[in-house]
Order: structure tokens, then sequence, then C-alpha cells
């Protein structure tokens, strides 16, 4: 059985000295959001419980679907490629970008290039995503819907290049009988459509995965636990979400939560368990707040 474990929405806290220079751009917005709604709610002591608790459970591979900083500061991209390599290393760890960590033009690239094997994989040619990771008859494939986008707007897109190569990744993968497991930042599920927050080009996605599917689909980017499906060729896929990693159980979002998912093959058919595990909004306790078969 392959372990996989999934969490997201790392903002790591707290936040470095932010000079006024840093300001003078969308930062601004980010910043006073910071300092307003997630400076209490978002806590490093939180993601460390958590992450220790996850860890204890030995999984074969770490999702963490994007987010992991919140100006997009080089030093908190720094400190975020510290965190990761103290999750584990990039063989057990693997992520993708969010809109946070996409903020301003250029953080992507400052991303991609600070966490280096943690965000990278086979792919098809020199473009970095999607990317993908395989463990056993487990394919994780990496896609990125990280864009910068202007003030008050967290919205993604995949973009249609990136698509096509997602679209040949699915079908190679198939071919050679893989549990397809995508994960994106942005939910494409049409119940979290927005034009400030959402998935651009969902539709195309959704278009993507109905016509060669997956097994599974994990996002982060809402702050809640969620479990959506969409159209696969044969049967609906699974979109699961998972709240922040870092929020307090008394803090404005979900109290912080990851999923782990047992993966096995008994003949042709395959055999998924999710149990979520996290906070109660009284305590810092982490409990099993559900267990439910996927497949």
């Amino acid at each position: 059985m392959i372990k996989l474990a999934h969490i997201s929405d790392i903002h790591l806290a707290p936040l470095p000295k932010v000079h006024a220079r840093d300001l003078l751009s969308k930062r601004i917005t980010g910043f006073i959001n910071w300092r307003v709604k997630r400076k209490g709610s978002m806590r490093r002591d939180t993601l460390s419980r958590l992450t220790a608790h996850m860890k204890s459970q030995e999984p074969d591979l770490t999702a963490v679907t994007g987010d992991l900083v919140n100006l997009a500061l080089e030093e908190e991209t720094a400190r975020a490629a510290t965190w990761l390599a103290g999750l584990g290393t990039p063989e057990v760890v693997c992520a993708i970008p969010g809109n946070h960590d996409a903020y301003v033009k250029g953080a992507l690239k400052n991303a991609c290039a600070a966490y280096g094997a943690y965000m990278s994989g086979e792919t098809l040619n020199d473009n970095p995503f999607p990317y993908v990771r395989r463990v056993g008859q487990v394919a994780v494939i990496g896609v990125s819907s990280a864009i910068p986008t202007p003030p008050f707007v967290a919205a993604g897109r995949v973009g249609q290049p990136q698509l096509e190569r997602l679209a040949r990744l699915l079908q190679l993968l198939d071919e050679a009988g893989y549990f397809r497991v995508v994960m994106i930042h942005h939910p494409p599920n049409p119940e979290s459509a927005s034009k400030r927050k959402g998935l651009w080009d969902a539709p195309a996605v959704r278009a993507v995965l109905a016509q060669h599917g997956a097994e599974l689909v994990l996002h982060g980017h809402t702050h809640v636990s969620s479990i959506h499906g969409i159209a696969g060729p044969e049967k609906e896929i699974p979109v699961i979400g998972v709240a922040s990693a870092s929020a307090s159980p008394d803090g404005h979002d979900a109290p912080a939560r990851y999923n782990l998912f047992g993966i096995e093959k008994s003949g042709n058919t395959w055999h998924c368990v999710m149990r979520e595990y996290g906070y109660q909004r009284i305590g810092d306790d982490i409990a099993l707040r559900l267990q439910m078969r996927i497949y």
C-alpha cells in the first residue's frame, strides 16, 4: 500500500521584517490583510504540531499544494525552502505553487529556483509543469495554476500549453496502469468558480480530465476541507481539498488539517481510503476527523 499525505496553504508565519519598499506593489494589500486578519490565526506552532503528527504516519510521499508564503518576499521564500527540507527530502516531498507564491511579477520564478527539486519531477520537455512523481504504481502530477494577479484578485490559470502537456501525461500514465493523482492549487470543480478567486480556465481543465481521466484531484486555496466530483471518461473523479495547515483552532478559517490516502491495487481494481486528521475548535489535540473509502 502507498501512503500519500496531502497538506496545503502553509502561509509560513511570522512574516519577516517588511520594508516600505516591499509594499510598493500588490503586497501592500496582502500586508494589510495579514495584519488585520491572518497574523493571529496563522500560527507556526499549529503547523509544527500538525506536520509532526503527519510525519509520524510515515507517508511514502507528501504533496504540498501551494501557498507556502504570504507576500512572496525573498526572505519568506528562503524560509519556505528550509521548511520543506525539514518536512523531508525531495524524494518524499513534492510541492506546487499557489497564488501567494506568485504574488507579484517574478515571484514564481524565484520560488521555483528556491524550492528546486521539491517542485520538480519528470516532464515531457523543458517546461517545469506539469511534472510527475512516481511511487510504486501511484503517479502524482504537479500542475501550476499560479499567476501574478492585480490587487484583491487571487485567481489562477493553467493555460493551454500546460493543459496540452497534462493531457499527454494523463494518457501515458493511464496506458502504463498508474493511479493518477493531479495536484493543483485552485480547485477545478464548478462549485468553486469565482472571477476573483477561482480558476479562470477551470472548464478547460475539466474538459481534459473528462477526456483522459484521473483517479484523484487534490487542491488547496479555499482553506476548507471539501469533497466534490467532476466528470471523468467513465466515472466521477473525486476532487478533494484540505484546510490550511497553519490555521489555529480559534482563528477565522477552518482549523488546520491534513489528509492521508492509503492506495493499493488488488487484481485490476484500485482501492483508496482517505483519513482526515486535524484540530478541533476547542483544544490543541489532533484527531482523526473523517475516514472514508474513495475507491
